[in-house]
């Protein structure tokens, strides 16, 4: 079991670091971002790949890899965003207290969570992909290292938020 933990974890990094690679490629035809990169991205699996060393070729493969799931990819995304803009709108001027309101909440916050179930289905099967056709044996044990610190650093902060010794981040200004 702790093994597919491991495994699950690396391959999570490995998209998060395919998406900034897609990102940071910059903006596609007429300006427009491409891949998954952006906002709410994350370093971990840029670094992650940095840290893996992949070749051009392999850069490219990951590349390829991301755009041909991209087209599965894009309605959840899509569908994420409309619910997340429909939560606000139903929540504008303190809103949320009406019961009618709070059901609409539910509601959407429901087929949020249906939608985020799909992306990580589909996050991983990427990320298996990734893992199993573009590293090599020795990227593999890396990142499987990688894996291993990442949840050895959540086990110590669960173990600290367990213990009340985790400060909360000050409020955003």
């Amino acid at each position: 079991m702790k093994k597919w933990m491991v495994v699950v974890s690396v391959l999570g990094l490995m998209l998060c670091g395919a998406a900034i690679l897609s990102y940071a490629q910059g903006p596609g035809p007429g300006g427009k971002a491409h891949g998954w990169g952006g906002p709410g991205g994350g370093p971990g699996m840029g670094m992650m790949l940095h840290e893996l060393n992949l070749t051009d070729a392999q850069k490219a493969q990951v590349k390829t890899i991301m755009q041909a799931n991209h087209a599965a990819m894009k309605p959840l995304m899509l569908q994420m965003e409309q619910n997340r803009a429909a939560i606000l709108a139903a929540t504008a001027n303190g809103a949320y207290k009406d019961p009618a309101v709070q059901a609409k909440v539910q509601t959407l916050a429901n087929q949020q969570a249906q939608l985020q179930a799909a992306m990580i289905v589909n996050r991983e099967a990427i990320q298996h992909q990734i893992y199993t056709q573009v590293l090599t044996a020795e990227q593999q044990a890396k990142a499987e290292q990688l894996r291993t610190d990442q949840i050895n650093r959540i086990n110590q902060h669960l173990q600290k938020m367990a213990n009340g010794t985790d400060t909360p981040p000050p409020p955003a200004e």
